[in-house]
């Protein structure tokens, strides 16, 4: 019987992290010698015998039902990421019904490029897939971030540049929470993608060259990168607090448009205004200044 490891590893994550009080559980009194609830306590919770749920941990158990997976994600308080990613480790995988990862970029249409192009003095835009690899971006988005047009194609990768790029450790002003939201959006995708081969050698490229990524990755946290706010310490413009947004187009399910933001009236939306300005399509290189200038109106002609 093959094993599924990733899913026991993945209910032993969240059954160590939920403490007895918060699931309800009456406490004994005497020392408890695992963190968070025992596996009796989750089986009971999801009303399943305490063997059942030990073989789910061992990945022992290779067809479970949708109630079964219901009653654990209840169990185990799991949020709409958590219960997705856990459908993807569980589901059943045949030979027959299991398939590898595009390994050329899709299209991005027309239309798209020229939303883009329109977007170009108000919003950084770029469009991603389930790795994060960047499919397209506009002016803004290369000018805010770095210029993934100028990178070889498979570095064109935006969890990669942030977690290996050392600029982004400088550009992102809370980096470490950035990172590790990064990969815990990666290890959401490797659930429902679990036969991709590109999304597998980024994993492991990030293993080698990233110190902090194995205890990350072990975490087993996983979470959207759907929307919140990100601070940068731009190298012209100085600081932005910019807010994050993803949205999915409906005829192109595994393309992600990312779009960023400023609140009107702040220092961030005149920083970014003069950002789009400097990085016009016309703009020379020598008439781009240097972070010693103060960020200020973009000169008048």
């Amino acid at each position: 019987m093959e094993h599924n490891a990733e899913l026991g590893d993945f209910l032993r994550s969240r059954r160590a992290l939920l403490r007895p009080e918060d699931a309800g559980v009456p406490l004994s009194g005497g020392a408890r010698r695992v963190p968070g609830l025992r596996r009796e306590e989750v089986a009971s919770l999801a009303g399943v015998s305490t063997d059942y749920y030990a073989r789910l941990e061992q990945g022992r158990h290779p067809h479970v039902s949708e109630s079964v997976l219901d009653g654990v994600a209840r169990a185990l308080h799991l949020n709409d990421d958590e219960r997705t990613y856990l459908w993807g480790l569980a589901r059943p995988r045949t030979p027959g019904t299991r398939r590898a990862g595009p390994v050329s970029a899709p299209r991005v249409r027309a239309d798209v490029h020229r939303m883009l192009d329109v977007l170009n003095d108000v919003s950084p835009a770029l469009v991603v897939n389930h790795r994060r690899d960047v499919l397209a971006a506009n002016h803004l988005a290369r000018a805010l971030l770095t210029d993934f047009d100028a990178l070889p194609s498979r570095e064109r990768n935006l969890a990669r540049f942030a977690l290996l790029d050392p600029a982004a450790r400088d550009l992102y002003r809370d980096w470490e929470n950035v990172a590790q939201i990064f990969v815990a959006n990666l290890r959401l995708a490797s659930g429902r993608h679990p036969d991709d081969r590109l999304l597998n050698e980024l994993v492991g490229e990030f293993c080698v060259k990233l110190p902090e990524f194995n205890t990350w990755w072990a975490s087993h946290r996983v979470q959207q990168c759907a929307y919140g706010d990100q601070r940068f310490d731009h190298p012209i413009v100085g600081e932005l607090s910019l807010h994050h947004e993803t949205l999915t187009f409906p005829s192109d399910p595994d393309q992600i448009i990312c779009l960023y933001t400023a609140e009107p009236g702040t220092a961030s939306a005149q920083a970014l205004r003069l950002l789009a300005s400097w990085t016009a399509p016309d703009t020379t290189a020598e008439s781009a200044p240097t972070r010693s200038r103060a960020p200020g109106p973009a000169p008048l002609d």
